[in-house]
């Protein structure tokens, strides 16, 4: 496993906590202990001994704290579990200020965008607000307890928000699935209607011609009637009128 990579966030040094595989506990750690005073004849007891303590009663509350809070990385290297716990030091208003540098260093190497969803820019600005959080919680627990809620709000909204937006990718991917299907779908309809479209126009040309050749083969029969009837016509005429003419001339032959 490779060490933990840079962070905005402030640790102490790492230190060595087991070299063999079989590795202790957390709680077996080596516990930081200030330097015992050597001891003192004097019948008298020292009075800055008690003031010692009672102020690194606070101060030991207020690192169990800020590890509770942001809890130490560990990694392996070979055989070697190496634990880096966050800085219990007091921070100043440089410290702020070069915070700010930071951060504005680390967004422009890995290159953040400014607007919009952003990995890097999310996980920049996360350690930032763990290191604000890490300053406020050495001067006043209370106050970055409080600011731990916030944070963990505001992860848990985000958890959200991306839960959401990963679900609505999804709907639109199957709703796009399903247009594209049902796009495919309709080309085939119009596909099979454009050639029933097709046959149809064939069927009516075809109907067409058959109608036009009827119509002319009636119209030459009717033209034919016509002129037989109308040569009948003349034939009764003609005949009507010598026998009209015959009746006539007998008439006349009588008289």
């Amino acid at each position: 496993m490779i060490p933990p990579a840079e962070s905005l966030l402030k640790y102490d040094n790492p230190a060595l906590v087991s070299k063999s595989t079989d590795r202790k506990s957390p709680k077996g750690r080596p516990l930081k202990v200030s330097p015992q005073q050597p001891a003192n004849t004097n019948p008298v007891p020292p009075s800055p001994k008690p003031k010692s303590a009672s102020n690194d009663a606070p101060k030991q509350e207020n690192e169990e704290i800020l590890n509770s809070i942001l809890p130490p990385r560990e990694w392996l290297e070979g055989n070697q579990l190496w634990v880096q716990q966050v800085s219990s030091a007091p921070c100043t208003r440089a410290d702020v200020i070069r915070l700010e540098e930071l951060l504005d260093i680390k967004l422009q190497q890995r290159q953040a965008r400014e607007t919009g969803i952003c990995p890097v820019r999310r996980e920049l600005y996360s350690q930032c607000f763990d290191e604000l959080i890490r300053q406020v919680t050495i001067n006043c627990a209370e106050r970055g307890l409080l600011l731990l809620r916030v944070r963990d709000e505001i992860q848990m909204t985000i958890a959200a928000y991306q839960t959401l937006y990963e679900s609505s990718v999804a709907f639109g991917m199957r709703k796009a699935l399903q247009a594209e299907q049902g796009k495919a779908d309709m080309e085939k309809s119009i596909s099979d209607l454009e050639e029933e479209k097709q046959e149809l126009k064939k069927q009516l040309n075809e109907q067409k011609t058959k109608c036009e050749t009827i119509e002319k083969r009636e119209n030459e029969k009717r033209q034919v009637d016509e002129k037989k009837h109308t040569e009948e016509i003349q034939f009764l005429k003609r005949t009507n009128q010598q026998l009209k003419n015959q009746l006539e001339g007998i008439i006349t032959s009588k008289k």
